[in-house]
């Protein structure tokens, strides 16, 4: 009899038992089980549906949510944590989707992965994201309102006094230049003359390389650039940010673009519950209202399919009353190129890009998606994304462009609807459903997944552009009905 790769790499365990734990391997861990010394692996354990809170206050949400996560994980775990402990193996436990990480030698794997607590296993190797490139030489000089900004028609929805006051939107990516003329006085860590990071920054990098330190840094750029088309405003005539008077706070999820399951998930975790900079001392009434998601995470990850590792912790936090919203990729201009976590979830508020003339940008993806058997329109709405500028990580400005440069403007024009009717703070649905229904419908010839892009939503543009006056007008007289919230 052949004997398999697995029967081979962990002798003295017979083949019986090697099937018996088999099925819960991804093929990513199949493929790291061919090499020798150790692999690092994520763990899913049972993850039971949250009873959902209805608090119309957004941190008591949280508060509830977080303490069930807490409590099935420290229930659920224990037993394998005592394992793990009593065979010295390295892990990380979470609660915010009940997943352990671990680092093993292969031949620790088979009984690890026979446990009954173990429902999956993923890999957890870094691949580096395709994060657009840098110019050659940055943009230094004042452009007044960006075009990007007043396509949207923030400056309208300012005029009105909304001007994302209140409001905190977080940000995981490649770090942020916090003392940026054009994002110090929207960081929530400075007061004007000090500077408090505790509660504001996480770095969810172990082994950098750029070290940041205690206090915020980005080692690319692209995250500079993403909290500057959310918040950014120097005073001095760069209005790059949809939301100017909203606070933002960070966490680093990816080593100069090199990202995993766990910084993601150690990401949102965080965010949940902020901690101070020695990681102590939780408190969810520093949580963000909005979190940006400038990134995916493909195959090569450990994001297999759209039912593993990232989909328990975006529906938790949503569940939590926090919106996230996450970049559609560019993958495009075909079909069914929305295909990686976590702009595949049900959850994920997605977005597609736009250019200055409200056509599709070519590389946005599209969709649709299939969510438990069920074909999806994706993205859920589009923004700007072409030729965008913003912060760069050296206190000057750049030109980028990419869904990653349009997630962050939908999620500023959903701060100021809430900064409009704070009654909407904690419910991200409706939020969701108001920038969707009040969007500038775009329609397009391309047919994706049977839906014509006559048709909206379509799965090229989704609802259409976002439109923050139209929002936030909608939000001013919004009526909370029933069948509108679901």
């Amino acid at each position: 009899m052949k004997k398999t790769l697995l029967a081979l790499a962990l002798a003295p365990y017979s083949i019986s038992q090697a099937n018996n734990w088999e099925h819960k391997a991804s093929s990513a861990v199949i493929t790291e089980l061919k090499s020798n010394g150790k692999v690092e692996l994520i763990l899913k354990l049972e993850n039971p549906e949250l009873v959902t809170s209805h608090s119309a206050d957004r941190i008591e949400k949280i508060k509830n949510t977080v303490k069930q996560l807490k409590r099935v994980a420290t229930e659920s775990q224990k037993p394998l944590i005592e394992y793990l402990e009593n065979k010295n193996i390295e892990y990380k436990s979470f609660w915010v989707s009940n997943q352990i990480v671990v680092k093993a030698n292969v031949t620790e794997i088979p009984q690890l992965l026979s446990r009954k607590e173990v429902i999956q296993a993923f890999t957890n190797r870094p691949l580096s994201l395709n994060l657009p490139e840098l110019p050659e030489k940055s943009i230094f000089s004042p452009a007044g309102i960006e075009w990007s900004v007043s396509k949207v028609n923030a400056p309208d929805v300012w005029a009105l006094g909304y001007r994302g006051q209140n409001i905190i939107l977080a940000g995981q990516d490649t770090g942020y230049q916090w003392n940026h003329p054009a994002l110090i006085n929207r960081y929530r860590g400075w007061d004007g003359q000090n500077a408090d990071h505790n509660y504001n920054w996480h770095d969810a990098i172990d082994n950098p390389n750029v070290v940041c330190g205690p206090e915020p840094c980005d080692d690319h750029s692209h995250g500079s650039h993403t909290m500057g088309t959310m918040t950014g405003d120097d005073g001095g005539g760069n209005q790059i940010g949809v939301a100017p008077d909203a606070k933002w706070i960070g966490c680093r999820n990816m080593n100069q673009g090199n990202g995993t399951p766990e910084t993601y998930m150690e990401c949102f975790q965080w965010f949940l519950e902020p901690t101070d900079l020695n990681d102590q001392n939780p408190d969810f009434a520093y949580a963000p209202h909005i979190i940006n998601n400038s990134w995916g995470c493909p195959s090569s990850e450990g994001c297999v399919d759209e039912t593993i590792v990232l989909r328990d912790v975006i529906n938790n936090v949503v569940a939590a009353g926090i919106m996230v919203v996450v970049s559609a990729g560019n993958g495009g201009s075909a079909c069914n190129t929305i295909s990686t976590p976590p702009a595949i979830y049900d959850k994920s508020f997605t977005i597609g890009s736009t250019t200055s003339t409200d056509s599709i940008s070519g590389f946005s993806s599209r969709g649709g998606v299939n969510i438990n058997g069920a074909n999806v329109i994706k993205p859920d709405v589009s923004a700007p994304g072409s030729s965008v500028r913003s912060a760069n990580n050296n206190s000057g400005y750049t030109t980028m462009s990419g869904t990653s440069m349009a997630g962050p403007n939908a999620a500023a024009v959903a701060a100021l609807v809430m900064s409009a009717n704070p009654s909407l703070e904690g419910k991200p649905g409706l939020v969701g459903k108001i920038l969707t229904r009040t969007a500038l419908p775009l329609t397009t010839t391309q047919v994706c997944n049977g839906v014509p892009g006559s048709e909206v939503p379509n799965n090229t543009f989704g609802w259409g552009r976002v439109d923050a006056l139209t929002a936030v007008i909608f939000a001013e007289d919004l009526i909370y009905f029933d069948d509108f919230s679901r």
